[in-house]
């Protein structure tokens, strides 16, 4: 691609923070931006004095052609470096994710209160009110999009439903509310605080499916069979009464608590049984179990600090949702696009070059292994036989690289593309039904599923597949913002946490190897650190790269993809606005030039 001119600058106002000029009571002074990206910008301003310290934001004016840096002005300060609400603030405004508070014209869009489902409402929904109806969710959750049912039926078979909330029946096309929650497009789950993209009315209360209330939901109903094969399939707008709101651990005690055998348990075992029937199917046609460390946060009550830090542990019930979700998904995403071949709003997962497979390879060929990569299903018998006596770390080692192999999900429009397909799924097409209070694109989903199946009625930009695929777009993008934000807030805790906790002595696994560092996992913290070999104000050792292996060979100790070592990790603050986890190598022990242990040399007591 060429570049032969500049149209327009997408200059947006940066944080960061003012660093003063060295020269005594002069106005023109150097601003930092947070995004190391962004060169650093000149500013006028007489307030330094009051600004050094402070985050701040500054808009760029122009560059001019002979100078080293922008020119720019100062817009205003977000608050003192390091206060949690003020690094908060520089996190979402750095992702583009819209928090501002909603609107009145919004807000004037939220039915009256006391609500209450009406006659009117009966009358055009199913009564699945007598249903054992339960929803299974991680602590803590308020915004409750989907809850679960299964009975035995006469003929021998079982029913099962997935009943999600009913947001389009609150948010109806083109009003402030519905702009509002397309632009916003998902919520956004930072480390204790939540933007919603819907009116907290609606997320935590009208939508919500809690317990021991009647709420409005769209619902998928199928009959299968023993085999966990389905016969056949409904889907209905409903009215649904849940009888329990269970977390995930609360759920799996039910479930293996013999002695319990009241409706709820018994319905959660036939969707578990039937759940871990699914699962296997799925990976028998190539669907991949993969891996992420995904950590949970303890917050304190009072001070809102991190005060424990451990990965998060999935029982089988996350499985058993998990399971009837996909299906659930891949049941609408049929329905709509047999109804709507042109404009249905589908999820695809493309499959990656073959070349994105290359560190897994040589991670797979050190423990002399081999990874057939071909297609999902080659990839997911590879991961399941990839097995090392001894080190039973080792397989989720290896499927945490092979997540990293893999290209990233996205929304589409049906009439603007050809290939439908969910690699990581192994399924031929795909949607997003059953999380409408959290994401826009399950919203359009409903709208397109409620016009197929009679129970409302379509409008113009609905059918119309060029804004459909626009509104993709802004998904993606939007998405895309809040998995980084989401990211960034865990690593801003993360800081936190070891700035309580001084120098920790930690073990972990090399995840990957560089010339000059290798990156260590911490599986207790499911945290990442470079350990740098290197360092710029002293004696350089000997090192070897060896880039096929890869390995690194630094002062005749040679280092693998995925060794055990021991390290310490502290928290690195000499720089208030790029605070970073520093991590030194404990063990082993590789001795220096100058008869220097590698600690010493990194001045690590």
């Amino acid at each position: 691609m060429l570049v032969v001119g500049i149209i327009k600058r997408n200059w947006r106002p940066f944080c960061g923070m003012l660093f003063l000029s060295q020269i005594k009571e002069a106005t023109r002074h150097l601003f930092t931006p947070a995004d190391r990206r962004i060169p650093r910008i000149r500013i006028e301003t007489r307030q330094a004095a009051t600004l050094a310290g402070q985050r701040i934001m500054v808009a760029v004016d122009g560059w001019p052609k002979h100078s080293r840096y922008p020119n720019g002005h100062f817009v205003r300060s977000l608050g003192s470096a390091g206060d949690k609400e003020t690094e908060t603030e520089v996190l979402l405004l750095e992702h583009d994710v819209p928090h501002q508070d909603f609107s009145q014209a919004v807000l004037s869009f939220l039915p009256k209160m006391p609500w209450n489902i009406t006659e009117e409402d009966m009358a055009v929904r199913e009564d699945l009110r007598n249903l054992t109806v339960c929803s299974v969710d991680p602590p803590g959750c308020t915004d409750i999009d989907d809850a679960l049912h299964c009975r035995d039926l006469p003929n021998g078979n079982q029913e099962v439903g997935v009943h999600i909330a009913d947001v389009s029946h609150f948010i109806r096309p083109g009003n402030a509310m519905d702009l509002e929650a397309a632009n916003r497009g998902t919520t956004v789950y930072l480390t204790g605080r939540r933007i919603d993209m819907v009116p907290e009315l609606l997320s935590s209360n009208l939508c919500s499916l809690r317990s021991s209330v009647e709420r409005l939901a769209f619902s998928c109903i199928w009959e299968i069979n023993d085999k966990a094969e389905i016969v056949k399939t409904r889907f209905t707008k409903s009215v649904i009464n849940s009888k329990a709101s269970l977390t995930y651990a609360e759920a799996q005690m039910r479930i293996d608590d013999a002695n319990m055998n009241d409706d709820t348990t018994k319905s959660l075992r036939g969707l578990n049984r039937l759940a871990k029937i699914l699962k296997k199917r799925r990976i028998e046609k190539g669907a991949l179990t993969l891996s992420s460390p995904e950590v949970r946060f303890h917050i304190d009550s009072e001070t809102h600090d991190p005060i424990d830090l451990q990965t998060k542990e999935l029982k089988e019930t996350n499985s058993m949702v998990e399971e009837f979700m996909l299906l659930a998904n891949i049941s609408v995403a049929q329905k709509i696009y047999d109804e709507f071949s042109e404009c249905a709003l589908l999820r695809k997962h493309p499959a990656p070059p073959p070349s994105n497979y290359d560190i897994l390879n040589k991670a797979a060929k050190s423990k002399d292994m081999v990874i057939h990569t071909d297609s999902a299903k080659a990839l997911a018998d590879s991961l399941d036989a990839a097995q090392v006596d001894g080190f039973p770390y080792f397989n989720t080692l290896l499927r945490i690289l092979a997540t990293r192999c893999m290209m990233q999900a996205v929304y589409f429009c049906s009439g603007m593309d050809s290939d439908f397909h969910h690699y990581g799924l192994a399924s031929p097409i795909y949607t997003h039904f059953t999380s409408p209070i959290r994401r826009y694109s399950d919203i359009i989903v409903h709208r397109l599923l409620a016009v197929a199946i009679g129970a409302d009625s379509t409008y113009p930009d609905l059918m119309d597949k060029h804004k459909q695929s626009a509104l993709c777009n802004n998904l993606n993008y939007r998405h895309k913002m809040a998995q980084y934000a989401q990211r960034a807030s865990v690593a801003y805790h993360t800081q936190l946490f070891f700035k309580s906790r001084g120098i920790l002595n930690e073990e972990g696994f090399i995840l990957f190897v560089r010339k000059n560092a290798i990156i260590v996992l911490i599986p207790k913290f499911g945290l990442e650190g470079t350990v740098f070999f290197e360092n710029k104000d002293k004696p350089s050792p000997k090192l070897i790269f060896n880039e096929e292996v890869p390995s690194l060979t630094v002062e005749g100790h040679s280092f693998n993809m995925f060794d055990k070592v021991k390290v310490t990790i502290s928290l690195d603050a000499s720089n208030v606005q790029h605070q970073k986890i520093r991590m030194s190598l404990v063990e082993p022990n590789v001795i220096f030039p100058g008869k220097l242990t590698y600690r010493m040399l990194m001045g690590c007591q």
